[in-house]
């Protein structure tokens, strides 16, 4: 049960950092390249976004964990690292598609 709300809250700040990198995207301008330049540019960023994201997470995931486990050693806390690179992949993989609407959007407006 606790690993089903755990999972829920994570899928619920998955989708608040995708609506994030959507609107810092729309924010964006990119006038005068060319659409495929501006569609890698926009999409580079989603994901290198939403990478630091995964990892700031990560990061205030396991710090707490690590500081409980010194704190009640007889506590088991462990990460797997197959659960840290997943997570990653994961921040990833939503990063991307989130990029892609903004970066459609940009490569479609006439340069300057």
């Amino acid at each position: 049960m606790l690993t089903g709300a755990v999972g829920a809250l994570g899928a619920i700040s998955r989708l608040v950092g995708a609506i994030g990198i959507v609107t810092i995207m729309t924010t964006a301008v990119a006038l005068g390249a060319r659409r495929c330049t501006i569609l890698g540019l926009f999409l580079g960023e989603a994901m290198v976004l939403s990478a630091l994201g995964g990892g700031f997470g990560l990061l205030l995931g396991i710090g707490p964990a690590q500081l409980i486990h010194v704190a009640l050693p007889a506590l088991p806390v462990h990460t797997p690292l197959a659960f840290v690179v997943l997570g990653e992949a994961l921040a990833v993989a939503i990063g991307l598609p989130a990029g892609v609407l903004p970066a459609r959007r940009a490569a479609r407006i006439d340069p300057v």
